[in-house]
């Protein structure tokens, strides 16, 4: 029931090593484009802040784990075939690239900020990052497009019937179209009617049909920026200009450094340094030789200017603010835990109601919703009721 980050960007760029930064896996990383062929996939995690402790107990996690008071929730994570402008035509691995997205709910753009790699993956320098945002909005502008346009053809050859009740509507046949992207007709309707078009695709023009396909990438595919290669000047120089830039403001973009999150967890593990994924500083707390200590003293200095290493603000970021998830425990208002404490943590949508939890939790659950109980006001709440944020929750159920 995990939700799915697809990493993407061009090759070359540190995806990779975020993947493994992230998941502590072991996929292949190189300076060459391509490295990534088939994509990898693993599990990652985003922090929440635990309930446990305002209830006076000690979470017991069915999956994930719990450092700090701060509870990680396991995610998917795909690390996507490197992209390449012309992937739409099928250039590169395009047409592979492009159905592995299929598979993701929500993508973190990482891009090489340093300047150090051009628009394919090649070493250079100088390179402006802002090319490499472009093109990989402008190749799933025109993947969108293609389909957008296909089904606009299939519209035009749908038989409508002799009565008016037998008409079928354009929003309809993009419905079933763009399937693989989760949208519905009444939202492909409203996304319609916001561009100010007409129902009627015959008044659209060439550039209304690429506004429609570019809005409804937005809202089927959320991207966060993650700025890697952060710990090098070239790159803050070059964050300055882009966050500053008003054509750039429509992006959450996500100061990073995957090299420098897997030298901490990597540290970590062999008992040099104490450190917890997304914080903002660690310790040293083992033996190590002068150079090594420069170089975590280095590390230290990038972690404390921008609040850690960006791996997991670009995983929470694309999660909590572009998907606009919650998180939510099943409670028990009474305290009495039969299978330990705040065992589950669940994250689901943003409009998520009482007994839409309930189905969450098991289909019979809803089916036999009765109410909801607000475990820590121990206020009875209805069906249709909004869930918080870390919401704690116990479900009565006729099943």
């Amino acid at each position: 029931m995990s939700y799915r980050v697809g990493l993407v960007g061009k090759p070359s760029v540190g995806k990779s090593t975020l993947f493994n930064a992230a998941t502590m896996n072991d996929v292949p990383e190189g300076a060459y484009p391509f490295t990534t062929i088939d994509p990898s996939v693993g599990e990652a995690y985003v922090g929440i802040d635990c309930a446990a402790p305002e209830f006076e107990e000690e979470c017991e996690p069915n999956h994930g784990f719990c450092a700090e008071e701060t509870r990680y929730v396991p995610v998917k994570l795909v690390d996507v075939a490197g992209l390449i402008p012309g992937a739409h035509e099928g250039k590169g691995l395009g047409n592979q690239f492009l159905t592995d997205l299929n598979e993701t709910d929500v993508l973190v753009h990482v891009v090489d900020f340093s300047g150090t790699t051009d628009i394919e993956g090649e070493a250079t320098e100088g390179h402006d990052p802002r090319e490499d945002i472009d093109f990989l909005e402008n190749e799933l502008d025109m993947w969108y497009l293609d389909i957008l346009e296909k089904g606009l053809k299939k519209f035009e050859s749908t038989y409508q019937g002799p009565n008016p009740g037998d008409e079928i509507t354009v929003q309809s046949v993009l419905e079933e179209q763009m399937s693989a992207f989760r949208i519905k007709e009444e939202e492909l309707k409203q996304v319609i009617l916001s561009l100010g078009l007409e129902l009627d695709h015959t008044t659209w023009e060439d550039t209304d049909k690429e506004a429609l396909a570019r809005e409804i990438r937005k809202r089927t595919k959320p991207m966060v920026v993650a700025a890697n290669k952060m710990d090098t000047p070239e790159a803050q120089e070059n964050y300055e200009e882009i966050t500053s830039d008003p054509d750039y403001e429509h992006l959450t973009i996500v100061p990073a450094s995957a090299h420098a999150e897997k030298a901490l967890k990597n540290a970590d593990e062999g008992g040099v340094v104490d450190y917890r994924q997304g914080a903002d500083t660690f310790e040293i707390t083992g033996d190590v030789s002068e150079e090594q200590r420069e170089g975590l003293e280095q590390i230290r200095e990038f972690v404390e200017a921008f609040g850690g290493t960006g791996v997991q603000k670009s995983l929470e970021a694309a999660l909590f603010e572009e998907l606009g998830l919650k998180a939510v425990f099943p409670g028990t208002a009474n305290g009495n835990w039969t299978k330990g404490p705040f065992r589950d943590c669940f994250l689901l949508p943003g409009d998520a109601t009482a007994e839409g939890f309930a189905y969450h939790l098991h289909s019979d659950i809803g089916d036999g919703f009765l109410h909801a109980i607000d475990c820590r006001s121990g206020r009875q709440v209805g069906a249709d009721t909004d869930l918080d944020h870390r919401a704690v929750v116990e479900i009565v159920t006729t099943n």
